[in-house]
């Protein structure tokens, strides 16, 4: 049996699915045709039903919940991996300046854009791109400050870049739980059981990976090859911990908080059955 299975070409998303999809591990029958995308490509896909399985920022989850359920197992939840704002040239009134400021986002339907406008709500002068590019867009002045997400965070101040607030600090105070940045989604036209299965292999394939640590896997380092060896291992352990085997019930908990955060920011006051595989 194939399915379709998008992740990004970001060192832990390859480090995750390796194993799974190169046939490291038994796969049980399944074989998987992969699309490595960036996230926003991702989430607008998931939007259109586009794929059986994907990574998917958890900010258009709450768009999703009609197609897709969530697996356990997979994501990237945290504490203290939260997306940064930066500028180029810091001033000390910058937080009365900010909502008259041009921001640089890495998508709308993106996780960081729901930890930016809950920090900054009036700030609405945004300009949406992929997430590798804001970094030299703050540089060139084209924005005056810059979300960054993934390893952005290790470069920008080799760059000459500098932080102004790390946002998902920001989301930890106010909720008190941790960061649900992405997950992986199975779309509802696949059975429960082939989606359970699958739930556990991706499990079964980042076990495969820590049991192989710090040993950098090919696969990650051919989709990461602007990176040096160093980057991608902080990318990797930033990212992939124990939330990745498995939400357990504080990464519920978080994405029940990021559903009330969405509702708040977008004015609805709807009720949503998430569906969790289990």
């Amino acid at each position: 049996m194939t399915l379709t299975l998008g992740f990004s070409p970001c060192p832990n998303d390859t480090f995750i699915f390796d194993a799974l999809v190169n046939h490291r591990i038994d796969t049980e029958g399944l074989v998987f045709d992969v699309r490595l995308e960036d996230v926003q490509t991702l989430n607008e896909w998931a939007i259109e039903g586009k794929l059986d399985f994907s990574k998917i920022s958890y900010g258009v989850l709450p768009l999703l919940v009609d197609q897709y359920q969530l697996l356990q197992s997979g994501g990237a939840l945290g504490r203290g991996v939260g997306p940064l704002l930066i500028t180029k040239n810091p001033t000390d009134d910058w937080l009365s300046s900010i909502n008259q400021w041009k921001i640089g986002i890495p998508g709308k339907n993106t996780t960081a854009h729901m930890l930016f406008s809950l920090a900054f709500p009036g700030a609405t002068n945004k300009q949406f791109m992929v997430f590798h590019e804001i970094e030299k867009a703050v540089l060139d002045g084209r924005v005056d400050a810059g979300v960054i997400i993934h390893e952005n965070r290790f470069t920008y101040r080799q760059k000459g870049l500098h932080k102004l607030i790390d946002l998902g600090e920001y989301w930890e105070q106010q909720t008190q739980t941790p960061i649900p940045l992405g997950g992986i989604v199975a779309h509802k036209r696949i059975d429960a059981a082939i989606a359970l299965k699958v739930d556990r292999l991706i499990r079964k394939s980042l076990e495969y990976a820590f049991a192989a640590a710090p040993h950098l896997a090919e696969y990650v380092k051919m989709h990461s090859q602007e990176m040096s060896p160093e980057v991608m291992q902080q990318h990797i352990d930033l990212y992939v911990n124990d939330f990745s085997l498995a939400l357990g019930a504080d990464g519920k908990k978080a994405v029940s908080k990021l559903f009330e955060v969405y509702d708040k920011l977008n004015n609805t006051n709807s009720i949503r059955h998430l569906d969790i595989v289990a």
